[in-house]
């Protein structure tokens, strides 16, 4: 690295360092910004191909109430994908090429999301346990030092904070009802609970990225620090519902404030990471068929765009 180089790359760590945001049109590290690229696109992929499981019970909702709440829900997260792709094109990286590395594979996105949801349950569940991990990895993110990235999280949480509210209220509400319901409720969390865990990624030990992150303060907070936060949270809240963790290891540490908790099957992990999930394909499927079946509404808004553009030179001559 030569003197200027390095010079540029002193600032910017002093600026980090300071907590100032760095923004689009300011110097920065190429690795910084392949790894905000990575990132964020990584979250806005999550929130597209999270709209899959969901979208899936809307047309099974049990009331009219719950239809709307849930069509609200991933009509937030669409906009959400929107927002985070948005930040992501302020670093270089155009929309399409961002779509093309998710519908080839070749991107990833969270590991939860290529798991099934099997009952109505699963919709109590995932508001509750999924948008709560997502909260707690996210309201650090408005934070983080890139700007575009920093700002756009601050409507995200607002929004994921209701999502989590409305998973929980599924769930009080069976728990509430019959012994079916109850049970209904109980076979969720126990599907739910462990890949909520590993939401978080891997143990920090093993995670590639986290040193560097927080010293750029992409991160303010370790993954295994995020993870028992989530424990933490959670553990009492599933107390109130009247519902068990599925954890014969869980238990209450006094000397550390925090539960203790089992291990997570690590194995299986990196099993969905790597394509293997339950709906790894079906995901991917899902999404190329959207892709295609979009592609004349996508040609129109271009020939709309060209077509005012003619107008307007044509008025100016």
């Amino acid at each position: 690295m030569d003197n200027k180089s390095r010079n540029l790359e002193e600032e910017f760590q002093a600026r980090i360092d300071a907590g100032e945001n760095i923004e689009a049109k300011d110097w920065m590290p190429e690795k910084y910004r392949k790894t905000h690229i990575r990132q964020i696109s990584q979250h806005a992929h999550s929130e597209v191909v999270g709209m899959l499981p969901e979208g899936n019970w809307i047309t099974r909702a049990p009331s009219l109430r719950r239809k709307v709440a849930l069509l609200a829900k991933v009509q937030d997260e669409a906009g959400h994908g929107l927002y985070l792709y948005s930040a992501a094109e302020t670093l270089g990286i155009s929309r399409d090429e961002l779509m093309e590395q998710l519908n080839s594979g070749k991107a990833k996105y969270s590991s939860i999301f290529n798991y099934p949801s099997l009952t109505w349950a699963d919709m109590g569940a995932i508001g509750w346990l999924v948008d709560g991990a997502a909260i707690i990895n996210q309201v650090m993110l408005t934070k983080t030092s890139y700007g575009p990235y920093a700002r756009a999280m601050v409507r995200i949480c607002k929004e994921e904070s209701f999502h989590q509210r409305q998973g929980y209220e599924i769930m009080l509400t069976l728990c509430n009802g019959t012994e079916a319901q109850k049970a209904m409720a109980q076979d969720a969390l126990n599907r739910w609970w462990w890949p909520s865990l590993m939401m978080f990624g891997p143990r920090d030990e093993e995670s590639p990225h986290t040193e560097q992150s927080m010293k750029w303060k992409i991160k303010r907070k370790t993954n295994d620090e995020l993870r028992q936060q989530f424990i933490d949270q959670t553990v009492p809240q599933a107390d109130l519902l009247g519902l068990t963790i599925p954890d014969k290891d869980l238990k209450w540490n006094d000397e550390r404030g925090s539960y203790d908790f089992g291990p997570i099957d690590w194995e299986e992990f990196w099993n969905v990471v790597k394509g293997n999930g339950l709906c790894n394909r079906k995901r991917l499927k899902a999404r190329n068929e959207a892709w295609d079946n979009g592609k004349w509404v996508r040609d129109a808004a271009v020939a709309y765009a060209e077509k005012q553009a003619e107008r307007k030179v044509s008025k100016a001559g």
